[in-house]
């Protein structure tokens, strides 16, 4: 770094949003620098050997269809600088006690065609979303859509989006198993299923896979930051590792501040330039449920009882649409369900870099209280054990973490929540306080850029791109 050199911008946090906030600003011709706390950059898209040489298990996100569907990512020659996609036969797997699995596949009808009763209903809430999906995400994944520029597409999906997932479920599907496989989907919402815009979870989750399908990134999900960060050092910006920023008179001048940090660190570090309702809606931003993370070293693909499980890259393993539902609603009362509902990526099948030959790895998380301090371990591996026969055979070594252990790994992840901050309809595009510009802070060269800006979690950059694009016109 050059000496005394003021820098137009400089990013605190080199998370997917951080790096794409650097990116944006560079490619406006902007000085940029990004501090990252940690010694490896990339935030919630970071991969290690967790368990044994050789095993690459990543540490937070897996599954990247949010990735892939971004309007940003899409807009970047990322593929330039080493992100290759890997996209598995199918999406999603959904076993049932039965022995039998549902799919989500890329095909609308494939997938209808599994809900017998219910496939044309499928078929009707699904065909308008994934045949409109860019005009979709192009609309919801940003702040509140006014004026919206896709109004019958936004429609369709924001209609059925407002209601609570559960009760979506039973008011167009029939049977179990297409309002089991909705509420999987809805779950990753990490809210109760009876609460308003869960479905809308299940419906982009599921528009994503029609559209885009649920890919992985070869070698980890290290390479997604690695990409970033080798196409932003391209542009001329430059990141700085190790460097963690407790205050700002720590940083360096710049014309402008971005942080990709949560409202807790951010008062922390800026918070006596904030003031009044701003600072108090920091002060109570939320932060919702955590999530307790296992990954396992195998010697062997897992046994599922449902072949069809090895076509896909990931695993819901929640069993019926009631325990599911459970399952989440007791999240929301401070305890964990015996069965809970287990999200699993089995990577290694499809990739052969995580794994020495003939070896495989598995991630899965489930849902707990914020900080809670239990061991969820032998809960996981019995739900997955209920479906696959014989997987703790196949366990050479695992890792785990707890909320605490993630939010050491993550400063982002408050209790273990990896959103950032509860994303329900009081957070939705609100968060992390009620303002036009949500980016923006009263503090005119200060912006935030993390997952607690609309539109919430996941690896898309959507945050750190309209957070930069405010910054833009700040420096303008």
């Amino acid at each position: 770094m050059e000496k005394n050199k003021i820098h137009d911008a400089l990013v605190v946090g080199s998370g997917p949003n951080g790096l794409a906030a650097a990116i944006t600003l560079a490619r406006a011709g902007k000085s940029v620098i990004v501090y990252e706390a940690n010694e490896t950059i990339g935030g919630g898209a970071r991969s290690a050997e967790l368990t044994l040489p050789g095993f690459i298990h990543d540490t937070c996100s897996a599954i990247h269809p949010l990735a892939v569907g971004s309007p940003f990512f899409r807009a970047l020659p990322l593929e330039k600088f080493g992100l290759e996609w890997i996209q598995p036969p199918d999406s999603l797997a959904h076993p049932f006690d039965d022995g039998t699995a549902a799919l989500l596949t890329r095909d609308v009808a494939a997938t209808a065609a599994q809900f017998s009763r219910d496939a044309r209903a499928y078929a009707a809430l699904m065909n308008p979303l994934a045949r409109n999906a860019e005009k979709v995400l192009d609309d919801v994944l940003g702040p509140l859509p006014f004026p919206p520029r896709h109004l019958i597409p936004l429609t369709q999906f924001g209609i059925p989006a407002l209601f609570p997932a559960a009760l979506l479920a039973r008011l167009i599907f029939r049977e179990e198993r297409a309002r089991a496989f909705f509420a999987g989907l809805a779950a990753h919402s990490i809210l109760p299923l009876d609460q308003p815009i869960t479905a809308a979870f299940g419906l982009m989750l599921g528009l994503l896979g029609h559209a885009y399908g649920w890919a992985m990134p070869r070698g980890g999900a290290q390479k997604i930051a690695d990409a970033l960060a080798a196409y932003l050092r391209s542009l001329g910006g430059e990141i700085i590792a190790g460097r963690r920023v407790e205050s700002q008179e720590e940083l360096p001048p710049a014309r402008a501040a971005l942080f990709d940090v949560t409202p807790r660190q951010l008062l922390k570090i800026t918070g006596e330039k904030f003031s009044g309702g701003y600072r108090r809606a920091l002060e109570n931003y939320r932060y919702g449920a955590g999530v307790f993370k296992v990954d396992w070293a195998l010697d062997a693909p897992i046994p599922w009882q449902a072949k069809e499980c090895l076509r896909a890259g990931t695993v819901h393993l929640g069993g019926s649409f009631a325990e599911i539902v459970a399952s989440e609603r007791a999240v929301e009362q401070g305890r964990v369900s015996d069965a809970p509902f287990v999200l699993l990526a089995q990577q290694s099948l499809f990739d052969d870099t995580r794994a020495p030959r003939g070896k495989q790895t598995a991630w899965a998380y489930c849902h707990v209280p914020n900080g809670w301090n239990g061991d969820a371990t032998a809960l996981i591996e019995n739900q997955i054990e209920r479906f696959a026969p014989g997987f703790r055979a196949r366990i050479l070594a695992r890792h785990a973490f707890t909320t605490h252990q993630m939010q050491t790994h993550n400063a982002n992840y408050i209790g273990g929540d990896i959103n950032g901050g509860a994303q329900d309809i009081l957070q939705l595009y609100t968060r992390p306080a009620p303002r036009l510009n949500p980016y923006t802070t009263p503090a005119r060269d200060i912006f935030i850029c993390s997952s607690a800006t609309p539109p919430g979690g996941g690896v898309h950059g959507m945050c750190g791109y309209h957070a930069a694009r405010a910054a833009l016109k700040f420096l303008r």
